[in-house]
């Protein structure tokens, strides 16, 4: 990383980018980010965008979320946290956990020991429903477990049967 890091000097462009990103808590979009750039660089353009986000995430300034979703997302805090992505809307955000409440980094601990080489790092997944989307999609879910009752209670009979 570090060499990288040489091989890439931080430009004018590259700077407003991260500065971009690492002000941005909605973990924007490359496109996203391209629009909030435009206002303070209007003449950059999507490719150039697109580049310096490559270089920021080869660099490990800034770091990738996804393709799980349209569009790959990035996220300017680096250190180590995991994500919440709603599967309604896409929006992520983050899920601060106390060290002694989480039990991935316990897990890449002991399966650190098992290797010959260790663990250098894990990616984890978590995916919710936000509250907008539930706001929006409430009559639907409820709709959907009911039906879904009504059904298991029909394939599996009641006691005593």
């Amino acid at each position: 990383m570090v060499a990288e890091l040489k091989r890439h000097r931080m430009t004018h462009q590259r700077n407003v980018i991260l500065d971009e990103v690492r002000g941005s808590f909605d973990h924007p979009t490359a496109d996203q980010i391209y629009e909030r750039v435009r206002k303070r660089l209007p003449r950059i353009s999507m490719g150039t965008v697109y580049r310096n986000l490559d270089v920021l995430a080869s660099t490990g300034l800034v770091r990738r979320i996804g393709p799980e979703f349209p569009q790959m997302r990035f996220d300017g805090d680096t250190r180590d946290h995991y994500h919440m992505t709603c599967i309604g809307c896409g929006r992520i955000k983050d899920m601060e956990l106390e060290a002694r409440d989480d039990p991935i980094n316990q897990l890449e601990t002991v399966l650190g020991r098992l290797t010959k080489y260790g663990v250098f790092g894990h990616k984890l997944e978590f995916f919710d429903l936000c509250s907008n989307c539930r706001e929006k999609q409430g009559g639907i879910l409820e709709e959907k477990q009911d039906g879904c009752r009504e059904e298991g209670d029909k394939h599996h009979g009641t006691e005593g049967e």
